[in-house]
């Protein structure tokens, strides 16, 4: 336990909900009052935020998986950070937590909101953001539990350079793919696909029509694909995708932004011929699963089985660019914002 005094939290905002790619305008950075602690609560200086995909949807006031964001509040999200104030039993000064509290320097609120979680050493606390956090699980339960992975089966992943889809291509193959392929947004991003996450293949998909890089990729078709792009990806994949293939549709990063209504992929009539099986997943259903994901995912960390990269942006005041950075491709591996 320890003593408390108010504090000050530097938090960023939703300011407006944007019409198409946010912009600065649709953020704001505020400076709030924090109370001193009540009993059973404590005060966590944030390491790391995290910036994700997903949150463009919640800046939208629409029914989703997980409620909008409000207007003139902070941005939720993951975040990890070591208790600096006590007032519970449950966690002490020093404690390294995670949260969902998300784009703010100084979280505060009942211990129950934070979970403690084990320093590896010679590991960032950040990779609780990623590789065993929500995106590292992400990729497992896609694969384990929706594309239902089977030794010897082709494996193709969409936007394969991030968070998710390195996840992806390095689980799939110690899970016994024959043949890992990814897409991403540069000839650098290939390079680090083949050469440090282990695919078998990749191409960047500005570089031609993705149904026919991917062909040249997988000329025998491919079992799995996973999908964190939409639109073109998808398509070229509903026609590579052999009898009883399975997708696991992941996100669509590719129209987040749009504001005219995509075209759907022409050749959904594969699902039919060849028995296809597409299915959509949100990792919160499957929360019960976490320990079995990190039963495999943290002796893969520690002994080298699995790398990860991060992309660091500095400064809570820096978490709109780096989410916009991260919506733009510009990232590799998980994009973080380090306080």
């Amino acid at each position: 336990m320890s003593t408390s005094a108010p504090a000050t939290s530097t938090q960023i905002h939703l300011a407006e909900r944007p019409v198409g790619w946010p912009t600065d305008a649709t953020f704001r950075r505020v400076s709030a009052e924090l109370p001193p602690l009540s009993p059973g609560e404590v005060r966590v200086a944030n390491e790391f935020v995290s910036v994700d995909p997903y949150m463009r949807g919640r800046m939208d006031d629409v029914p989703s998986y997980v409620p909008p964001y409000r207007l003139d509040e902070v941005m939720e999200g993951g975040a990890v950070g070591r208790v600096i104030e006590s007032a519970s039993d449950a966690l002490g000064v020093g404690d390294v937590v995670l949260h969902s509290q998300g784009w703010r320097d100084i979280a505060q609120g009942a211990a129950s909101d934070f979970r403690a979680v084990a320093e590896i050493p010679g590991v960032s606390p950040s990779v609780y953001l990623g590789m065993l956090g929500m995106p590292g699980f992400t990729a497992w339960v896609g694969l384990t539990q929706i594309a239902h992975l089977a030794p010897g089966d082709v494996v193709f992943v969409s936007g394969a350079a991030g968070a998710v889809g390195s996840a992806v291509g390095q689980i799939a193959r110690l899970k016994g793919a024959s043949r890992v392929i990814g897409s991403a947004g540069s000839d650098d991003k290939v390079q680090m696909l083949r050469e440090r996450y282990g695919f078998d293949a990749a191409f960047n998909y500005h570089e031609g029509p993705v149904r026919h890089r991917l062909r040249e990729a997988a000329p025998e078709g491919i079992d799995v694909y996973f999908d964190n792009v939409g639109g073109e990806h998808l398509e070229a994949a509903l026609g590579a995708l052999r009898d009883r293939g399975r997708a696991a549709i992941c996100g669509m990063i590719s129209q987040y932004n749009a504001t005219e209504a995509p075209t759907g992929p022409r050749n959904m009539a594969n699902i039919i011929r060849r028995s296809l099986t597409l299915q959509g997943f949100t990792v919160n259903h499957y929360s019960r699963l976490f320990g079995e994901f990190a039963a495999d995912m943290t002796p893969w960390i520690t002994s080298g089985d699995v790398v990860f990269d991060e992309t660091v942006v500095d400064g809570i005041e820096n978490a709109p660019e780096a989410f916009l950075a991260m919506m733009r491709g510009s990232n590799t591996g998980k994009m973080v914002v380090r306080v």
